[in-house]
């Protein structure tokens, strides 16, 4: 019988996780479109795919404007910012992303490679630090972010 009650508090915890980790809309606004409804950011997201971040840029800048409290819009627009090497605004717009959203993981796996590139090892793994604290069971962004360490690592040697 105890390993039942188990199984079913983990189920429910689980149910919980999932119901609590939906998109928020922006405060106040139930009508508000979601940001993947936006235009700009269905193009900015294939200009990145295609690995066109110069045209993704200005498709982002165009969604932050209409929705300041996007922190995926910021995160890919620090992303972009960061292939285009403009990494001064890159590191500012990624740490607008995680002012709106502290859990981004894709906002700390790409702010610790930032780092690297900025040559601040210890900046990086305090970022590896943070995502270990989010991904209870693991995830792809804390793999590749450790991944990204360790090459630089063995680079600087």
């Amino acid at each position: 019988m105890r390993g039942r009650n188990m199984k079913q508090l983990l189920a429910v915890l689980a149910f919980g996780m999932f119901l609590f980790t939906g998109s928020a809309h922006a405060a106040g606004s139930s009508d508000a479109p979601a940001a993947t409804d936006l235009a700009e950011m269905m193009a900015a997201r294939d200009h990145i795919k295609a690995e066109r971040y110069k045209d993704a840029i200005p498709q982002l800048q165009k969604v932050v404007a209409q929705q300041p409290q996007n922190a995926d819009a910021w995160n890919l627009l620090a992303y972009s910012q960061r292939k285009m090497d403009d990494l001064t605004a890159s590191l500012e717009n990624y740490k607008k992303a995680l002012s709106i959203d502290p859990s981004h993981k894709d906002a700390h796996e790409y702010l610790g490679e930032l780092y690297l590139r900025m040559g601040d090892l210890a900046k990086a793994e305090k970022q590896l630090k943070r995502l270990d604290s989010l991904c209870f069971f693991g995830c792809d962004q804390i793999d590749e972010l450790k991944a990204a360490i360790a090459a630089y690592k063995k680079k600087k040697g």
